[in-house]
């Protein structure tokens, strides 16, 4: 076991260094907002003390998110160009969640492999039973491999919520926007009404298209740049369909109209394909908790009555 307690130790050791690093560093504040409470007292006319306005900062700010920083910075240096760049794509495709970029998801990677791998290592070494060292060095690397992927798991999982809100969201928005065009506004204007209505994850994509056009930016290619971030058949369709009606002169209502009708249509096709999946989903609860448990309810009694006749007597029970 001393092996494994060295490992451990060194484990750890290099932990609290990296964070005593992160701590150390001069930076470990975040410049724009440390910036804003300068500017908010300097206007005031008051005196303004550094140390007390980096303490009135939440702790997260002051001391975790910077560490975690430091630790993603470090861990891009060792990181493939491919890998960063499917982090990022990810991070586009979950909506940015907590405005996470890939040196944070990065960190995250890092602390919870590290702290995976070191805490099953602690519990494992501590506990009643000795284990074999090489044994306890397999868990513990299984154990740090599901704390390094736990973060990607994390992000596939915001991703398909956030699909599934788009998708459920998309029929009852392209009804607005057919209402909106019928009524003679424009496009733009119809999705403005879009994204005032709800505060969803579909609304919001539509109120960054609306922004990105009023910066200049040509409406197919702020439309397009939006399905690629959503990552969903259903809006790439929708897109293709509005650009193709703009350049061929097509009613716009119209398309928009089949294309309510198809969304609809394909939101009932998936709820029903659900609903096929539920009895196959169900079979393995039923087997390994339902069942079980019926036995029991109906095999005891009848088992009690033959301990307690002759047919228990012969068996020896």
């Amino acid at each position: 076991m001393v092996p494994v307690l060295i490992l451990i130790a060194v484990v750890l050791i290099g932990a609290i260094t990296l964070t005593v690093i992160g701590l150390r560093s001069p930076d470990r504040v975040d410049n724009r907002a440390l910036q804003n409470r300068l500017e908010e007292f300097t206007s005031k006319g008051e005196s303004v003390d550094l140390r007390k306005l980096e303490l009135s900062q939440p702790f997260t700010e002051r001391v975790i998110y910077p560490v975690a920083r430091k630790l993603g910075e470090l861990a891009i240096k060792f990181t493939p160009q491919n890998a960063l760049n499917s982090i990022s794509r990810k991070l586009e495709l979950a909506g940015s969640p907590a405005k996470l970029d890939p040196t944070m998801i990065l960190a995250m990677q890092f602390i919870a492999g590290i702290g995976f791998g070191a805490l099953i290592s602690l519990v494992l070494t501590l506990g009643p039973t000795k284990m074999a060292t090489g044994k306890l060095i397999l868990i513990s690397g299984l154990f740090t491999a599901l704390g390094f992927y736990f973060p990607q798991l994390w992000l596939s999982s915001k991703i398909s919520k956030r699909q599934d809100s788009i998708r459920k969201a998309m029929p009852d928005a392209l009804d607005l926007l057919t209402i909106c065009v019928e009524a003679g506004l424009g496009f733009d204007a119809a999705m403005a009404k879009v994204s005032e209505k709800w505060q969803t994850e579909l609304s919001m994509a539509f109120a960054r298209v609306i922004a990105e056009v009023q910066l200049g930016k040509i409406r197919r290619e702020a439309l397009r740049d939006m399905a690629d971030r959503i990552g969903l058949a259903e809006m790439t369709s929708f897109v293709a369909a509005v650009i193709q009606s703009e350049q061929l002169g097509v009613s716009l209502s119209k398309v928009l109209r089949i294309q309510s009708d198809q969304m609809r249509m394909k939101r009932r096709q998936l709820a029903e394909e659900k609903a096929h999946k539920v009895p196959i989903k169900m079979l393995v609860p039923m087997v390994l908790l339902i069942f079980p448990a019926l036995m029991v309810v109906l095999l005891t009694p009848a088992a009690l009555r033959m301990m307690h006749s002759g047919l228990g007597q012969m068996f020896g029970m």
